[in-house]
């Protein structure tokens, strides 16, 4: 059996290595290495892909939060709403702003943003909403575009651990996540579902005005070479990993299709047990699993986290320390924030190995690793 990898990136490069290397090899070639035809060539794919008439591409997905909040110009002091059951980055770039981040609790079975919660942290304040389409799961967009729209809200998709996921309102309309708010983000670091072999980011949006900021924004405030309107950044996906991401773009519906089979596998052996609760597949989100995520009850989840490691077989905890139990949002008096969801998952939560590569043995190698702990 090969080695269990948490994401098994060699793997997978060996499937497309031919082509990957004769992309890169063409950009070599043509010594274009910043916004080369590669770049362009993305953004319209991805474009297509997604539903957004706008994507700007650039250098991660932290980047892309931030080039969205400085482009709807948000002013210091301004609240945004985010989930704290999160990655930091969705909450950093709010501080780095110096805008006030507020935080909300999370559905228990979705572990995405409740929109009970996100309602009472609405004040006269409230300037953008973040919700975070987390694990793969999309947020309950539809409440919470009707909830910014009654209070007059951005709503900003962080959409980083779920490009792909397809998200269905109740009149029947499907959209891709990160395409249903004023701005969408995600990021291309190596370990997401469509990830680059370096870091890289990109942001959505319908809005041509708010397009032409965005573009702007992430390219010094530049609206031709050495005008400057504005106060930007300098945020380029490299043309290198564009086209590597054009190659793995063609096979992104092939890449969820197979984490879907190996969670499939999981449920499969998980679902009978009192102790484990499997991922929540949301009837209106077609999950892309970028993590497989337990809840456990009664049991020591720190003990399963190192007995796997014993049998090398790796896992992980997303996120041992929530946002508002972070240091760095004392001073916004992040601390006092009741989130009881959120700080529960926090200590019973654990992901398992996903990625494109996994196979039978493996998956039925971790799948008895975990019983055998849990039963015994």
């Amino acid at each position: 059996m090969r080695p269990i990898q948490m994401v098994d990136l060699k793997q997978q490069y060996t499937k497309i290595r031919a082509e990957v290397d004769a992309a890169i090899g063409e950009v070599l070639d043509n010594a274009a290495f910043i916004n080369g035809k590669a770049v362009t060539d993305f953004a319209e794919r991805l474009s297509a892909y997604t539903g957004s008439k706008h994507v700007i591409p650039c250098a991660n997905g932290t980047d892309a939060l931030q080039i969205a909040m400085m482009a709807l110009d948000l002013q210091p002091g301004d609240e945004v709403i985010t989930p704290s059951f999160t990655y930091i980055a969705t909450t950093e770039v709010v501080a780095l702003l110096r805008l006030k981040p507020v935080f909300a609790d999370v559905d228990p079975r979705t572990f995405c943003l409740d929109p009970a919660s996100l309602e009472k942290a609405i004040s006269s304040r409230t300037k953008a909403i973040v919700p975070v389409h987390l694990y793969g799961q999309s947020a309950p967009m539809e409440e919470i575009m009707q909830i910014a729209g009654k209070h007059g809200l951005h709503v900003i998709e962080d959409n980083a651990q779920a490009i792909g996921c397809e998200y269905r309102f109740g009149s029947g309309i499907v959209k891709k996540t990160g395409s249903i708010g004023i701005i969408g983000t995600t990021s291309f670091f190596p370990s997401k579902n469509l990830g680059g072999y370096g870091d890289g980011g990109a942001i959505f949006t319908d809005d041509d005005t708010l397009a032409t900021r965005l573009k702007m924004t992430a390219n010094h405030g530049q609206s031709r070479r050495y005008y400057h309107d504005l106060v930007g950044c300098n945020s380029r996906l490299d043309t290198i990993q564009a086209a590597v991401l054009n190659v793995k773009l063609k096979r992104l519906d092939d890449y969820i299709a197979a984490r879907r089979l190996a969670a499939d596998h999981y449920d499969n052996a998980f679902k009978a047990n009192p102790k484990i609760r499997i991922p929540y597949r949301a009837p209106y989100s077609r999950h892309v699993f970028h993590q497989y995520t337990l809840v456990l009850d009664g049991v020591n989840r720190d003990g399963l986290h190192d007995y796997l490691a014993a049998k090398n077989i790796p896992s992980m905890i997303y996120y041992p320390v929530p946002a508002h139990r972070q240091k760095m949002f004392a001073a916004f008096g992040a601390g006092s924030c009741k989130l009881d969801t959120t700080d529960w998952l926090t200590e019973r939560v654990i992901s398992l190995p996903m990625h494109t590569e996994l196979d039978e043995e493996q998956l039925q190698t971790i799948s008895a690793a975990v019983l055998d702990y849990i039963n015994n």
